[in-house]
């Protein structure tokens, strides 16, 4: 018996479906597309970044494509690659939110790396958004420069991880202030707060980035 046109469309729906979900079930991948929603990279550079070597980095990148999720560009002779949309980062910040809510391990892994008796456990949106309305807080992105040139959390100054102590003149003393990076796997903004603190500065950091602001504000 053949199937009925209304199954014939759920199985061929959900196979594409599956073609996303497959292209997105590697942590290279992940990580990839984490790069990406901050801003566009050649192979070289992400390979560099998510130290494996080009031709892997390559293959995870031609499975994206394959998936419609990234596209990417010939500049001279390099390929840069970005994402093929937004929706694609917020995806990705769904996922992250849905696997630190419901996945004990992955749970226990973050709480284990990021929580020490320094107190550096994050900020949350709505906490950060209260201290930056009343003035109290100073917002410093420490990812790479050309990330922040790309798109930022509005009022945030640069100061991006490599050159933080370049940037200390910017930082105030008398106020708290808060690091933030690429989402809560990402340990760039931890690592600062734990430089500022030994400087004698009130540090802290936050889970929120660029995506999950926007992916909140779409979902408001």
């Amino acid at each position: 018996m053949s199937a009925s046109p209304t199954r014939a469309f759920k199985d061929a729906a959900y196979a594409h479906l599956a073609e996303v979900a497959k292209a997105l079930a590697s942590p290279a991948r992940l990580e990839i597309v984490e790069l990406l929603a901050q801003a566009p990279r050649t192979v070289e550079v992400l390979a560099g970044e998510i130290h494996q070597s080009v031709a892997n980095t390559s293959q995870h990148l031609q499975q994206l494509k394959r998936a419609q999720l990234v596209r990417g560009e010939r500049e001279g002779l390099h390929v840069r690659y970005r994402l093929a949309g937004p929706e694609v980062a917020r995806l990705v910040v769904q996922l992250q939110a849905v696997g630190a809510a419901h996945h004990a391990a992955l749970d226990a892994l973050t709480r284990g790396f990021f929580d020490d008796p320094a107190g550096l456990e994050p900020l949350d949106r709505d906490t950060l958004a209260a201290r930056l309305e009343a003035g109290d807080v100073t917002l410093i992105d420490v990812r790479p420069a050309h990330e922040f040139a790309a798109g930022h959390l509005p009022g945030a100054i640069s100061a991006p991880l490599s050159a933080l102590e370049e940037q200390l003149h910017l930082l105030p003393r008398d106020r708290t202030v808060v690091a933030y990076c690429r989402g809560p796997f990402c340990t760039l903004s931890a690592e600062a707060a734990r430089r500022l603190r030994a400087l004698g500065f009130d540090a802290r950091r936050t889970d929120v980035s660029v995506h999950s602001l926007q992916a909140a504000a779409v979902g408001a």
